[in-house]
């Protein structure tokens, strides 16, 4: 299934249409995207079993985060070896390098986004959104605890996120609209958790990253497996699962974005979004 927020409203997405899930269940399930992790399995029966609705046409413009208000954003630095070699900073074989990107900066996968200096750079990623409560879950069971996953990306203000001693990533990666996704969170009966995923990401018409999830130091079930050895994960936290190699600040000379720059970002399977920077 794919679940969207169409105009703040959870919908599920069928063909070209969407299916107001409220109004399907006569009220089971609430209107707020959030309301469906605090039944996720009644919820997932639900989709799965009872039977068609009618769906009405949407437009793309009008999907916004999938998951709007995580109670908890898990952000995942250097883990991909070749982006780790770009940037020139280690990634260690121990616990990942975790930020946070505030709920703030979540938004939609389309629409403008406000550049906040000469720096900003682009980063596709697989994000991740839990279904079920998780702490010190072994890597053979994290996806018993995964509601599904989207494509993001991680907008990043270079001079910000690299101010400070020692640098702190968090704010610079931060500002309103620098945390797209979507389109939709997609369940992993679409998407084989074992097959890889191929992430892309475009600059105006140039391909900028092409990389794969096979290509990840600490797969998804490893990052969960480890997170949740410290932290309790819960029902609608995200994590972003860090980016390939090709990201503005790994090129000689860097190259950031500017005004009037689109930044599309794809990731197959799942789907794609489109963002221009003002």
């Amino acid at each position: 299934m794919r679940i969207a927020n169409v105009n703040g409203r959870a919908h599920l997405l069928s063909g070209p249409g969407a299916i107001d899930i409220a109004r399907a269940s006569g009220g089971r399930f609430g209107p707020d995207p959030m309301d469906l992790f605090a039944h996720w399995d009644a919820f997932r029966t639900w989709a799965h079993t009872d039977g068609v609705h009618s769906s009405a046409p949407y437009r793309r413009e009008d999907l916004g985060a999938p998951v709007p208000r995580p109670g908890q954003v898990f952000a995942i630095g250097l883990n991909y070896a070749e982006h780790a070699a770009e940037t020139g900073l280690e990634a260690g074989p121990g616990m990942p390098s975790v930020f946070t990107k505030f709920t703030s900066s979540l938004t939609g996968p389309t629409g403008t986004v406000q550049l906040t200096g000469p720096s900003v750079d682009w980063e596709v990623e697989l994000v991740v959104a839990i279904g079920k409560e998780a702490y010190d879950v072994a890597a053979a069971d994290v996806w018993e605890h995964v509601a599904g996953v989207m494509v993001g990306q991680d907008f990043s203000d270079r001079d910000v996120q690299m101010s400070g001693t020692p640098p702190q990533f968090s704010l610079g990666k931060s500002y309103p609209g620098f945390g797209p996704t979507g389109p939709a969170l997609v369940s992993l009966d679409e998407i084989a958790p074992d097959i890889p995923l191929r992430l892309r990401c475009w600059v105006n018409d140039e391909l900028v990253q092409d990389g794969s999830t096979d290509q990840m130091i600490m797969p998804v079930p490893v990052l969960i497996e480890r997170i949740s050895s410290v932290c309790t994960l819960y029902p609608g936290d995200l994590v972003f699962t860090g980016t390939p190699a090709g990201v503005g600040m790994g090129r000689t000379p860097a190259r950031y974005l500017a005004p009037g720059d689109e930044v599309r970002t794809s990731i197959d399977g799942i789907g794609e979004m489109a963002h221009i920077l003002r």
